[in-house]
C-alpha cells in the first residue's frame, strides 16, 4: 500500500516520472523520426541513383546500337544483355520491326517482366514528347517510379531513344533496401525504449532526490502541529529547497518564542486571577460574616434597624453574596484553565440528584421533572448539581416557568433538557450563551449573575467528556440539552477537587 499511495495519480513523484518518460519520448520518436526519414532517403536515393544511371548508360550503349527497327530476336537479345549489369535488373524493350508490328524483348527476370507491370502514368510520361528549346535540349527524358508489388517495393523506369528506336523499361527489386530499412526502423525502436525505460529511471532519482526533502519537511511540518515546536530541519546546501528549510526553521523558532511567550503571559494571568481570588477570599470572609449579622438585624421583628439605612443595607447584604459567588467562581475557572480540575466519581441517581438540586434551591413549585428513578450513572454529584443548577436557574430567571426537566438514555449516553416557557433566544446570541462573562442585555433582563455560570456549566460537562448545546424550541422557549456519558471512570482521577456553584 505505501508504494501505490507514493505512485497515486495526483503524487508529485509520479507527476514527474510521466513528464520525465513524455518528454523523453518525444525527444527520442522526433529524434528516431528523423533519422529513420534520413537514412531512408538516403539508401532509396543511393540505389536509384545508381540503378538508373546504369539503366541509362546500358541504353545509350547497348539499344542505341540497334537498328531503327529492330527484329524481336535482336531486341531480346540486348534485353539479355542489359540486364547483365552490375545492377541486375529486368529490362523490357518495345520497338517496331519493318513491318510495323511491335515487338518485345524481356531479360525474363522477375516472373517476366512485362508492359502490363509498368504504371499506365509512367508509360504516358515516357511516350510524351516534348518540345527542343534551349532550356530543354531532349525530346524524351528518363523517367521513374516506386510501386509495391504484393509487399515488395520495386523501382520501375523507362526511356526513349533520341532519334529513333526502342523503348527501354526497367524494374528492379528494392527489397534489400528495405530490409535494411526495417532493421533500422527496428533498432531506433528499441533505442526510443531503452531512452524511455533510461529517463523513467533517472526521474525517478530525480525525484527521489528533489522529494526526499520535501517528504521532511512534510513531516516536520506534522510534528510542528502536533504541538512539538521544537522540531527543526538539517539544512545542507545552497540550493531553493535549503532555503525553503531555513525559512521553515525560522518560523518555527519564531513560533515557539511566540507560544512560549503567550504561556507565559497566559500562567501569569491565571496565577494573577488566582491569587487575587485567594487574596479576596480572606476580607470577603469578614465582610460576608458582619453582613449574616445585618441581614438577621433586617429580618428582626424589633425594627432596630433605621428605615433610613435599611436600603443600603440590603444592597450591601446582595452585593456582598454576589461578589462572594464572583470569587468562588473565579477560583473555579482558574482551576479549569490550569488543567487542575478533577473528577470525583460516584453512583449517581439522576431522578435523586435532580430532585435534590432542586429541593435545596427551593424550585420545586417552579420546575416539572420528568425522569424515571433507576436509571445509574457514575458522575461526579457535585459538578453535576453545580452544571444542573446553572442550567435550571438560567432557564427560571430568564426564560419563564414552568421549566422542565426531562431524562433520557441514548445508547451510552444520558441526556437531560431543560426547556423553559419564555421567549426564546435571539438568533444572534445563541452562538455566545457559553461565553465567559457574556450577557444578552439587549434581550433579557439585567442578570445579577456574573455571567460564568453557563461557561462553568459547559467546562463540567466537557470535563466528564460531555457537551452541552443551547437552541430554541419549535414550541416555544429556549432548551438547553446536557449529554454525559453513563461512565465518566476511564476520563477521570478520582482526587478530591473543591469547586463553585452558579445558580
Amino acid at each position: 500500500m505505501g508504494a501505490v499511495s507514493r505512485l497515486r495519480f495526483t503524487s508529485l513523484r509520479l507527476r514527474l516520472v510521466v513528464v520525465f518518460g513524455l518528454v523523453a519520448l518525444t525527444a527520442a520518436v522526433s529524434a528516431s523520426g528523423i533519422a529513420y526519414w534520413l537514412n531512408r532517403e538516403a539508401v532509396l536515393t543511393r540505389t536509384q541513383d545508381a540503378v538508373l544511371r546504369d539503366f541509362q548508360q546500358e541504353m545509350q550503349n547497348r539499344a542505341g546500337a540497334l537498328p531503327v527497327h529492330p527484329t524481336q530476336d535482336e531486341l531480346q537479345r540486348t534485353a539479355w544483355q542489359m540486364a547483365g549489369s552490375s545492377q541486375r535488373f529486368s529490362v523490357l524493350l518495345v520497338g517496331e520491326d519493318t513491318n510495323g508490328k511491335t515487338v518485345y524483348g524481356n531479360s525474363g527476370g522477375l516472373s517476366g517482366f512485362a508492359l502490363d507491370d509498368v504504371p499506365t502514368s509512367l508509360r504516358k510520361a515516357v511516350d510524351r514528347q516534348q518540345k527542343v528549346t534551349e532550356s530543354n535540349t531532349s525530346a524524351y527524358h528518363l523517367y521513374w517510379q516506386r510501386v509495391v508489388d504484393h509487399g515488395t517495393p520495386y523501382l520501375v523506369a523507362g526511356t526513349r531513344l533520341i532519334g529513333g528506336g526502342p523503348t527501354g523499361y526497367m524494374m528492379k527489386s528494392l527489397e534489400p533496401e528495405a530490409k535494411d530499412l526495417n532493421s533500422l526502423a527496428w533498432s531506433l525502436g528499441i533505442a526510443t525504449g531503452l531512452a524511455l525505460i533510461g529517463s523513467a529511471l533517472l526521474a525517478q532519482a530525480a525525484a527521489t532526490t528533489v522529494l526526499k526533502p520535501v517528504h521532511r519537511l512534510g513531516v516536520a511540518a506534522r510534528r510542528l502541529g502536533e504541538g512539538k515546536l521544537d522540531t527543526r530541519l538539517r539544512v545542507s546546501g545552497t540550493d531553493e529547497l535549503a532555503d525553503l528549510s531555513r525559512t521553515f526553521n525560522d518560523a518555527a523558532e519564531a513560533l515557539e518564542k511566540r507560544v512560549d511567550d503567550m504561556a507565559a503571559r497566559d500562567e501569569a494571568s491565571r496565577r494573577f486571577v488566582a491569587d487575587m481570588s485567594h487574596e479576596l477570599r480572606t476580607p470577603l470572609t469578614a465582610i460576608t460574616a458582619v453582613t449574616e449579622i445585618l441581614e438577621e438585624e433586617l429580618e428582626a421583628e424589633s425594627g432596630s434597624m433605621d428605615p433610613m439605612i435599611e436600603p443600603a443595607v440590603r444592597l450591601v447584604v446582595s452585593e456582598t453574596r454576589r461578589l462572594n459567588d464572583l470569587v468562588e467562581n473565579l477560583m473555579e475557572v482558574t482551576r479549569f484553565d490550569a488543567g487542575t480540575a478533577r473528577l470525583v466519581l460516584d453512583d449517581v441517581d439522576l431522578a435523586d440528584q435532580i430532585t435534590a438540586c432542586i429541593d435545596a434551591r427551593a424550585w420545586l413549585d417552579a420546575v416539572d421533572l420528568d425522569a424515571e428513578r433507576g436509571i445509574h450513572a457514575r458522575l461526579d454529584p457535585r459538578r453535576l448539581d453545580v452544571i444542573l443548577a446553572n442550567l435550571i436557574g438560567n432557564a427560571l430567571k430568564h426564560g419563564g416557568s414552568p421549566v422542565r426537566v426531562s431524562v433520557r438514555i441514548d445508547g451510552d449516553d444520558l441526556v437531560i433538557a431543560v426547556r423553559d416557557h419564555g421567549p426564546g433566544i435571539p438568533e444572534d446570541v445563541l452562538p455566545h450563551v457559553f461565553d465567559r462573562f457574556y450577557k444578552a442585555s439587549a434581550s433579557r433582563p439585567r442578570s445579577e449573575g456574573s455571567g460564568l455560570g453557563l461557561s462553568i456549566a459547559t467546562e463540567n460537562a466537557r470535563i466528564h467528556g460531555g457537551s452541552i448545546t443551547a437552541a430554541n424550541s419549535p414550541e416555544g422557549g429556549a432548551v438547553f440539552t446536557l449529554r454525559l456519558p453513563r461512565d465518566a471512570s476511564e476520563l477521570a482521577e478520582e482526587t478530591k477537587d473543591g469547586g463553585a456553584k452558579d445558580a
